[in-house]
């Protein structure tokens, strides 16, 4: 992990969701479908529910047109197959709350944030919902609304342009090493994450967070328009 660039003091992060401020893992669901049974569920999500189809997903193609040639090919595991968008919620344990933290110490501080997430166009309304501090952030792009995703550096590139962010005084935290050497091509300052105290450090040693107060959650949620991943939203047109 690159500590923070001297030579640009941080003016924005950018944050991933899944794996840093939500614990998303399919294994959440797909545990209770097979019953606890962990081998059968490992070479299912390894032959049949594979990250490389769901890759589809994150481009904006719905479950609708990738799930039925999976289930001809597998019908055995129909019912399963189908669950990965029916249940869809249910692959989220909850906010990773240490990172939540984080982001509320960084809004107190007055530090625009905002979120690149490889996310289903059909699943992040229902989260933003679900999760307040969505809300919160200045800007979000959602892979599904735009047709490209993580690690293609085009959705780092349209981020940069969207929110007309200096790339060398702007962070970007994702659990993903390719995404972070994505990042890193498109000249962002890159931290893989592995826990909030880890994301702290780095942080702190960027010059932010020391000694803020975290906000009230009420007083942080953001004009809506600036939070969705719509090319036709007026200001987070993500």
């Amino acid at each position: 992990m690159a500590d923070p660039d001297a030579a640009g003091r941080i003016r924005a992060v950018v944050f991933d969701l899944g794996g840093v401020l939500l614990d998303w893992n399919p294994r959440y669901l797909y545990r209770k479908l097979f019953d606890g049974d962990d081998a059968a569920m490992e070479r299912f999500l390894a032959e049949v529910c594979t990250m490389e189809w769901h890759h589809a997903h994150d481009l904006g193609v719905p479950p609708e047109r990738t799930s039925p040639p999976l289930v001809q090919a597998h019908p055995e595991h129909e019912h399963q197959i189908w669950a990965w968008s029916q249940r869809s919620e249910e692959m989220i344990a909850g906010p990773i709350d240490g990172t939540v933290e984080i982001l509320s110490e960084l809004k107190a501080a007055g530090v625009p944030c905002y979120a690149l997430t490889n996310m289903e166009r059909e699943t992040y309304p229902l989260r933003r919902e679900r999760f307040e501090f969505l809300k919160w952030f200045d800007g979000t792009v959602v892979s599904g609304f735009e047709g490209v995703a993580k690690p293609d550096v085009a959705v780092f590139e349209l981020l940069l342009d969207r929110f007309e962010l200096d790339p060398a005084t702007t962070a970007f935290v994702d659990d993903s090493a390719a995404n972070v050497r994505a990042a890193e091509k498109a000249g962002i300052q890159a931290v893989e994450f592995s826990s909030p105290d880890q994301l702290r450090r780095w942080l702190r040693r960027a010059g932010l967070l020391a000694g803020v107060t975290p906000l009230a959650p009420s007083s942080q949620t953001a004009d809506p328009c600036r939070s969705t991943g719509r090319r036709s939203a007026s200001s987070d047109s993500a």
